[in-house]
């Protein structure tokens, strides 16, 4: 092949030309004697001494040297680590969602390796045309008498589970309970003085760090593979109600069947489990996500105990904070969780928090993005007051706020469509506004039909807002200052600095969305 031939010409020239160079006499130290030129007089010693190349600087040493030997960790807690074999019934795969690892492909590892090397004329199997399916991820052993962790989707569905060991015996294994929203679930085994692994700290973790994976890729029991740390709280696009907790990023090669298994650090200690993948192709490429261990640890204790997860709330919905977003509201830099909407009622409303404060920490400490504030808040027990460090007009405000159970409720969209005619007064005439906007003032029997804090509605949009606001939009505040027509909105956006932060509410749901200001 051409570009393949090309290449290795040019990998070999430059190995040659690194050779030569080390083996050319300039590489060495030695200075030789300088011959005076002829018709010249030799200089004297001083001005020959002036004359001497300066001595060279000394190497500098490497920050990391050597490679880390893992079989210490893997033969001392590989035993705790086991393949989950589940038949399920079957499920359609969903396409649209991202590579989770095993259970979604319609075939067994078996036929899903071979597919993968290219088997010609190999036949997919329809999941409707059989009864149970087979399907296989990881788990570990957490407690001597067989309690063991794994992931949520992996059992999904799950008729029958079986547990293989590392020394092949098999043991049925009964489902304790599952949590969707942190893909973690437990089992149990009949067992008594199993292995187990020793559990980890998280919190602790830096990215460049060593790393461990042991699982089933494929089916191929007690496989190793080892990594860093990319990134320690990577958010990744959700579905649905609830943002998943951030994980922890790693290039240790994760396949399909190692859902479920252990992540180690060097000292040996459970820090996350292996949980998603991102793939263009279904199987490895270098983005491998853990659940944290103590997220997923809390879980454990939760369903063992009572079967269920409690989950805390403050009543806040919040975003993150973009770098415009940093400076509309007095930021130094992006980070922290910007509040949207307040909970009339719930604990922030109680405690005083408002539209446009952005929670910068928990009990001291700090929140970098706003999906790690759900987290902190929601393990906590109901009922515990929490301190939280906030950002609002430009100064930093504690307040103290005590968490209640999460009760989920639905929501009531605010929508202007679909109003009879003739059921409420007159609306106000359109006004044009800066930034491009034309907007219009909400009446009253709106503003109770919607249950919106808003009171102006967008008609028309115009450059620059037309990047982010739509027509039917209704603009709540700017900043963190509530706006009541069209006189309060010019203000507010005429003291702002170059980006402005409207908060827009849209069916049904209340963010911040940042214009920036036309040069003048």
């Amino acid at each position: 092949m051409p570009v393949k031939n090309a290449s290795g010409r040019l990998f070999m020239a430059l190995v040659g030309g690194a050779i030569l160079s080390a083996c050319s006499p300039s590489a060495s130290t030695a200075v030789p004697p300088v011959e005076p030129a002829v018709g010249t007089a030799m200089l004297p010693v001083a001005a020959q001494a002036v004359a001497t190349p300066p001595v060279a600087a000394a190497p500098v040493q490497p920050l990391v040297t050597g490679l880390p030997d893992f079989t210490a960790l893997v033969e001392r807690y590989g035993p705790a680590v086991v393949n989950v074999r589940v038949d399920a019934r079957p499920q359609p795969r969903n396409t649209q969602q991202r590579d989770r690892g095993d259970r979604g492909a319609p075939s067994t590892p078996l036929e899903e390796f071979l597919r993968r090397f290219g088997v010609p004329d190999f036949p997919p199997i329809d999941p409707g045309e059989r009864g149970p399916r087979p399907g296989e991820g990881s788990g570990f052993i957490v407690s001597p008498d067989g309690y063991i962790m794994t992931n949520a989707h992996v059992v999904q569905g799950a008729e029958q589970v079986t547990v293989t060991l590392w020394d092949r015996r098999e043991m049925e294994a009964k489902v304790v309970g599952t949590d969707q929203r942190t893909d973690v679930a437990v089992l149990k085994v009949d067992g008594k003085d199993l292995p187990t692994v020793k559990i980890g700290d998280p919190s602790k973790l830096k990215p460049g760090q060593w790393v461990v994976a042991i699982g089933s890729p494929f089916g191929m029991q007690n496989s190793v593979t080892a990594g860093i740390i990319s990134a320690t709280s990577r958010d990744l696009p959700f579905d649905g109600p609830e943002a998943p907790p951030p994980f922890i990023q790693t290039d240790a090669a994760i396949n399909p069947g190692n859902s479920g298994g252990p992540l180690f650090n060097l000292q040996g200690e459970v820090i996350g489990i292996n949980s998603q993948i991102y793939s263009q192709s279904g199987g490895y490429m270098g983005l491998s996500f853990a659940i944290p261990i103590d997220v997923a640890d809390n879980v454990r204790q939760q369903l063992i105990k009572t079967g269920r997860v409690v989950r805390s709330m403050i009543g806040v919905r919040i975003q993150n904070v973009s770098a415009a977003e940093a400076e509309a509201f007095g930021l130094d830099r992006p980070r922290g969780a910007l509040v949207s909407e307040v909970s009339k009622g719930g604990p922030a409303d109680k405690a005083g928090i408002r539209n446009g404060d952005i929670i910068l920490s928990v009990d001291g400490r700090p929140v970098e993005s706003n999906s790690s504030l759900p987290t902190m808040i929601s393990t906590m027990a109901p009922g515990t007051e929490t301190e939280l460090e906030i950002w609002r007009e430009r100064k930093l405000h504690k307040v103290k706020v005590r968490v209640v159970e999460l009760v989920r409720e639905g929501t009531v969209p605010a929508s202007l469509e679909g109003r009879q005619d003739g059921s409420q007064a007159t609306p106000p005439a359109p006004k044009e506004a800066s930034l491009g906007l034309t907007l219009r003032e909400i009446t009253d029997e709106e503003r109770r039909r919607m249950q919106t804090q808003g009171w102006l509605v967008v008609e028309r949009v115009e450059e620059p807002a037309s990047q982010s606001i739509r027509p039917g939009d209704i603009i709540v505040a700017v900043g963190g200052t509530p706006v009541r027509n069209v006189a309060e909105l010019e203000a507010r956006i005429k003291n702002s600095p170059r980006h402005v932060a409207l908060l827009v509410q849209r069916q049904g749901e209340t963010r911040y969305l940042t214009i920036r200001k036309p040069d003048q």
